[in-house]
């Protein structure tokens, strides 16, 4: 299939693309940079001239494919509701070209992001095969730039790594490796209206992660209460204190995936991670 894919670029679509490419496919990757063209073409991939904000030319780019992959969001946290809006348009935008065509339109899961959600799964019904893959909150492996390196950053910061309590929550990973092989299944294979969960640690407990990351950074381990860890965190206070297991059983039968690459203590453990 000729699959074009939004974020191609990015952490996980790099993967992404190569994980398609690797099994037959062709790719077109959206990108806004002579940079990202480079990476593209270099990588095996046809580059798509545009942005998320160019309705124009995301349309171009779904309705010249026989898939799409939308994995481009704008991770601006002082304005998280504009980027959920911005999402929605180009999911309607694209949507809207792969009406009746029976073609694969995967998207993925944010945080408040239902409408966009709502939106695909009502294209499930007007002849799109969508389908939704909602990650786990730690994507890990070689390059991450989410929350695992800025708790790192944190205890680098504040000379300890800390968790909430007794730090018995739960969150789970996935790498991304293995978050990609997801993708180029769902957009194989997933039938209309699915619902994916791309998780493979189905739940670590907080304190786990904070002591690999005091071990190797050699600094102390601490419990910290829920009233100071918003001071201690920052915008991550809330999430690392969540309890929040899941599991991708489902997804796993439905699809036959199985994530095979590291976990997330692991992962830490091999200490890419701690290379500033």
């Amino acid at each position: 299939m000729r699959i074009f894919v939004t974020g191609a670029t990015g952490y996980i679509g790099t993967e992404v693309v190569r994980e398609l490419i690797e099994g037959g496919h062709e790719v077109v990757g959206l990108t806004r940079s002579d940079k990202g063209v480079a990476l593209l073409e270099a990588a095996g991939a046809e580059a798509h001239l545009g942005t998320l904000e160019d309705l124009d030319s995301l349309q171009r780019g779904a309705a010249a494919a026989d898939g799409v992959i939308h994995l481009a969001f704008r991770h601006d946290f002082s304005d998280f509701d504009g980027s959920l809006a911005m999402d929605l348009r180009a999911v309607e935008a694209m949507g809207a070209v792969l009406e009746g065509s029976g073609k694969p339109f995967v998207i993925t899961a944010h945080a408040n992001g239902m409408a966009s959600e709502e939106a695909v799964l009502g294209l499930a019904e007007r002849g799109v095969r969508t389908s939704i893959v909602s990650l786990a909150p730690s994507v890990h492996g070689e390059k991450d730039k989410g929350f695992v390196p800025q708790l790192i950053q944190t205890a680098r910061e504040k000379g300890f790594s800390a968790y909430i309590g007794y730090g018995a929550n739960r969150w789970p990973a996935v790498h991304r490796i293995d978050a990609a092989s997801l993708f180029r299944l769902a957009v194989e294979a997933a039938p209309a209206g699915s619902r994916l969960d791309g998780v493979g640690d189905e739940g670590i407990a907080f304190r786990d992660i904070a002591a690999v990351i005091g071990r190797h950074l050699n600094v102390p381990v601490r419990s910290i209460s829920r009233e100071e860890a918003a001071g201690h965190f920052g915008f991550l206070g809330m999430l690392a204190g969540l309890d929040f297991p899941r599991s991708s059983a489902e997804t796993q039968k439905l699809l036959g995936w199985k994530p095979v690459h590291p976990g997330l203590i692991e992962d830490l453990e091999q200490g890419h991670y701690f290379n500033k």
